[in-house]
């Protein structure tokens, strides 16, 4: 009778499927600054196919809604909820939303942050949050000052060199941290005069009405300096409807997606920092997944350890790479 048992076993666990006999999976969540957002798109494409290649991984996506309060509580959510083993942030608050993160990894989950470093130094990549995973992002004051340098250059036979700056929110700290980086460079050069900021919250339509107003009060401007390519976007509009020639105004984004490669290659816009949306995603996730199966992983990856492009992307280097495509479209 034992030995008939024993058959019945192997042959009831036989008929099990595979799939029932492997591992749990591996599920993530991302939280998005804003699932509307260009760049969150394609760091979200990143993660799932980032999931797709390893396999047995399940990823879902959460809106931040460019709101601090809003992921904090996303968070928590998350924490009580007990459905995810993992964590990756784009964070709209890197200060704030530290304490959150802290309890997550205290619960147990692995966490990952994107595109800026989490904690009250945002060029430290290296974790100031006790278990955090991984950082993968560039050192924004590096991007934002290679940016003001572009514009040092095209100011110098000009006197005064009226500059505007556009920047997403100065209320998030990164933000902050990129506008003072590119002051700091500009006011070291008496000829350069910033005339204006204008706060485009990384939409092209409230770009385009932030431009507007400050077109009205300053309507000689010779440079656009922007952290974010679809500011320029905003900014290109206002000017055509000002009637005010695009092409002598030197214009720099920040981004590098595909719609203003085209407008650079056309000589529409002159420069953007390079970035890279979709590998944040794709090695965050990829990080989180090996850190869940057992593995070491480096907790800072730089998103463009593999890219080809330079920091500051123009025309020049575009008409020698004809072929170059951007990781996302804009």
């Amino acid at each position: 009778m034992k030995h008939k048992l024993i058959v019945a076993a192997l042959m009831a666990t036989a008929l099990i499927p595979a799939t029932a006999m492997a591992q749990d999976p591996v599920r993530l969540a991302f939280l998005a600054a804003s699932s509307q957002n260009g760049y969150n798109a394609a760091t979200w494409q990143g993660v799932q196919d980032a999931a797709a290649a390893a396999g047995g991984v399940e990823v879902e996506i959460f809106d931040g809604e460019f709101n601090a309060a809003t992921q904090y509580a996303q968070v928590e959510d998350i924490i009580a909820g007990g459905r995810f083993d993992g964590i990756i942030v784009a964070p709209n608050d890197t200060v704030g939303i530290a304490t959150a993160l802290e309890e997550a990894t205290g619960e147990g989950l692995l966490v990952a942050s994107v595109l800026f470093p989490v904690g009250p130094e945002l060029t430290v990549m290296t974790p100031q949050v006790k278990g955090l995973t991984t950082t993968v992002a560039l050192n924004p004051v590096e991007g934002a000052a290679a940016e003001a340098e572009e514009v040092v250059k095209f100011c110098a036979d000009k006197d005064p060199c009226n500059v505007v700056i556009m920047i997403g929110q100065l209320q998030f700290p990164f933000d902050n941290l990129r506008y003072n980086s590119m002051v700091d460079v500009l006011k070291q050069h008496d000829n350069i005069k910033v005339v204006a900021t204008g706060e485009g919250n990384y939409s092209p339509d409230q770009s385009l009405t932030a431009f507007q107003d400050i077109l009205q009060a300053n309507p000689e401007i010779h440079a656009v300096l922007s952290n974010a390519d679809q500011h320029l976007l905003g900014v290109e509009i206002a000017l055509e409807d000002a009637g005010i020639p695009i092409e002598p105004i030197y214009l720099i984004g920040g981004g590098l997606n595909q719609i203003t490669v085209d407008k650079i290659r056309e000589g529409k816009f002159d420069a953007t920092l390079s970035a890279h949306p979709y590998y944040e995603g794709f090695y965050a996730a990829e990080a989180l997944i090996k850190a869940a199966r057992g593995e070491t992983v480096d907790n800072w990856i730089d998103p463009g350890s593999k890219a080809t492009n330079p920091l500051i992307v123009t025309k020049e280097w575009l008409d020698a790479h004809p072929d170059f495509k951007a990781e996302w479209q804009g």
